[in-house]
């Protein structure tokens, strides 16, 4: 039983770290579009992001619109760029 109960916390642990991981790629990206100058441009159709979304969710890439048809075609809620995955800073 002891084996059980530490193997459903290290799955938990790994899903927790997992979420983490993606959440910091994604606030690593939206600083490499601030400092591009891309920042608050939806990377689908090149349109504003609301001010609304983006106070909701900073790191956001795509538009509301976008974002759901992205959602609904089962893409990948984050496009990260080679440099945005290395950086460190």
């Amino acid at each position: 039983m002891d084996e059980l109960q530490l193997a459903s916390e290290r799955d938990l642990v790994i899903r927790n770290l997992d979420s983490e991981s993606v959440l910091l790629r994604q606030v690593r990206a939206a600083r490499q579009r601030f400092r591009g100058g891309s920042f608050g441009i939806c990377i689908d159709c090149e349109q504003m992001i609301s001010t609304k979304r983006l106070e909701a969710v900073p790191w956001a890439q795509r538009c509301t619109r976008c974002q759901e048809a992205a959602d609904a075609n089962g893409e990948e809620h984050a496009d990260f760029s080679s440099q945005a995955l290395i950086e460190t800073a």
